[in-house]
């Protein structure tokens, strides 16, 4: 299906009140001003994609990584194979990640009540936007078959759009989504396969780190202000959206695609060291991020825990 309906109620706001009231957010919209990019020449396209070519050989946790997996009987071949879908799989999530978020930028430019939240927000559309055009256009250079959304990002993103209040979809986008996103883009050198996604991944991961900012500096005050209820329905809904994460990183479409029996290959997704430690390394960013927003609660850190998206034991290990 080439098109999602998201049917959705909410308040917009206005205001008549121009002045600053929130420096720090006066000063993200004026760093986001200065740190606009063009995807058209700002980008190498010239960089080859040799889409499915033999890769090099990875570090020792990446080899044990393959012993273990459902390609160990297929040689190396079949390793490489899946390391380009599994890249393949990122990119296209993170496109479809992206125009959701450009959508929640505009939302957020409507519902919230401060003028700077606003501006940055109408700034951030922006910026989404240009990660959109940059994603598409790697992917029609570059990827033969992308996938698809996947349902739980698809029921992750319809959730928090289709919630009036505008502090869900901030918290939904702009701390899980975006945070989850930029800890990607910063390991892109460890498990992304050309110069040219690399590249893209980098400049996208220096506009992620502002939205995250965003986020934070918005929902800080907010959640001070929330009774016991209602921080309880928030993590709620963060328990919900870690449960979803993880389902996306089972990787059930990419087993499909590459013949492999979906319980074996979630069962690999979900034991193998090297794929916990990426789980545990991409997640620590949200869990800094939910600190300091106050919603790091002892129910949400033993529930990120059961979900083996967190180390149990303090700092996340480090991936390949």
């Amino acid at each position: 299906m080439k098109r999602k309906i998201v049917s959705s109620h909410f308040d917009t706001q206005l205001t008549w009140d121009y002045q600053v009231k929130n420096e720090t957010l006066a000063n993200l919209y004026e760093r986001s001003k200065k740190a606009q990019w063009n995807a058209a020449t700002d980008i190498d396209w010239s960089l080859a994609v040799p889409y499915g070519s033999e890769l090099s050989g990875g570090s020792y946790l990446g080899d044990s990584s393959y012993m273990n997996s459902p390609f160990a009987t297929r040689g190396r071949a079949g390793w490489d194979e899946f390391r380009w879908e599994f890249q393949n799989w990122m990119v296209s999530q993170f496109l479809h990640g992206e125009q959701a978020a450009m959508i929640a930028a505009a939302r957020l430019a409507e519902t919230m009540p401060d003028l700077e939240s606003k501006l940055y927000a109408a700034s951030q559309g922006a910026d989404e936007a240009r990660h959109v055009e940059a994603f598409s256009r790697y992917i029609d250079v570059a990827i033969p078959h992308p996938y698809q959304v996947s349902a739980p990002l698809e029921t992750l993103m319809q959730d928090l759009l289709t919630d009036s209040r505008w502090d869900i979809t901030a918290l939904g986008m702009q701390v899980l989504i975006e945070a989850l996103a930029m800890a990607a883009f910063r390991t892109a050198d460890a498990i992304f396969n050309d110069a040219l996604i690399k590249q893209i991944a980098r400049l996208v991961a220096r506009d992620e780190a502002r939205h995250l900012s965003f986020g934070i500096t918005a929902l800080r005050p907010a959640y001070r202000e929330l009774t016991t209820v209602e921080v309880a329905e928030r993590e709620t809904f963060v328990l919900e959206a870690a449960h979803l994460i993880r389902r996306r990183f089972m990787l059930e479409d990419i087993w499909d695609r590459l013949d492999v029996p979906k319980d074996a290959g979630i069962a690999y997704a979900a034991t193998d060291p090297l794929m916990t430690a990426y789980r545990h390394t991409i997640f620590a960013k949200i869990v800094s991020a939910l600190t300091q927003i106050g919603l790091m609660s002892g129910r949400v850190r033993d529930g990120l825990v059961s979900l083996e998206l967190i180390n149990p034991h303090g700092a996340a290990p480090r991936g390949r």
